[in-house]
């Protein structure tokens, strides 16, 4: 009875397919995220074996550990916001590049996405994903200056 039972509903179940731009937007999130995650590793690396100076020695790190983050940023004058681009010569701000790559995945994501929604003519879709990079875009920016960094 039992097996008799798996078979009919193996029958009514529905094949499940992703469309096309599903697999685009997940490949392009898989290879991104490795991409990444490979760039944090060298820049790392990069970092511990002391090729770039530091902005902040590890001496000195040793000494923030006690402290709040507001002191850190405040005693070792570190830039708040996209300040980060302009230290990386420095070895401990170098390790951002890989953590931005994949802050951008989701972003770049989204934009693979119009030209198919588009071509369905899924305007609800379009402009779902047009509003997502547009509060993702001014999120990243920091225009909005809330929270609290």
């Amino acid at each position: 009875m039992v097996q008799n039972n798996r078979k009919n509903i193996q029958k009514v179940k529905p094949e499940a397919k992703a469309r096309r731009e599903q697999i685009i937007y997940a490949d392009l999130l898989f290879y991104g995220c490795w991409i990444g995650i490979f760039v944090m590793m060298i820049t790392y690396f990069i970092y511990l074996a002391g090729l770039l100076p530091p902005y902040v020695s590890f001496q000195e790190i040793t000494y923030f550990w006690s402290h709040d983050v507001h002191s850190y940023i405040e005693q070792a004058r570190i830039p708040i916001g996209w300040g980060w681009i302009k230290l990386l010569n420095k070895g401990d701000f170098l390790n951002f590049l890989g953590i931005a790559f994949l802050a951008m995945m989701t972003l770049v994501g989204f934009i693979t996405l119009i030209p198919a929604y588009v071509r369905q003519k899924d305007w609800i879709f379009v402009a779902i994903v047009i509003s997502e990079i547009i509060v993702l875009g001014i999120a990243a920016s920091g225009v909005l200056k809330v929270g609290g960094h």
